[in-house]
């Protein structure tokens, strides 16, 4: 039988889809959203492996990045650039586009 029992009302069969698709919507933005704090990465606490994970980083730039912040934290964007070799404003760019902060701060291309 292709037709549904007399007793089931269509409208609250259709409400309830629409409920659950507004809500799966809904839940799937908020997982993003979740997704994109969980990706944030501060130069400032990550480790050799995180900065090693960051595509355009490497081995090399990530030993320069540590051995910089040794010395102590990037208070900035512009600290960090001044004080790595090798990140400029380009690879700042790039590095903030993957999840990358300093000091909780995304890099602003605006002076």
């Amino acid at each position: 039988m292709d037709t549904l029992p007399n007793n089931v009302n269509v409208g609250v069969v259709f409400k309830a889809a629409k409920r659950f698709a507004v809500n799966g919507i809904l839940s799937g933005v908020m997982a993003l959203m979740y997704c994109q704090a969980a990706l944030a990465l501060d130069i400032n606490q990550a480790n050799e492996a995180e900065l090693d994970s960051v595509k355009g980083m490497g081995p090399a730039l990530s030993a320069k990045v540590l051995k910089a912040r040794a010395e102590s934290p990037f208070h900035s964007w512009a600290d960090l650039m001044q004080r790595v070799s090798g990140i400029r404003q380009s690879k700042a760019q790039k590095f903030s586009e993957q999840g990358l902060t300093v000091n909780g701060q995304a890099f602003d291309t605006k002076p």
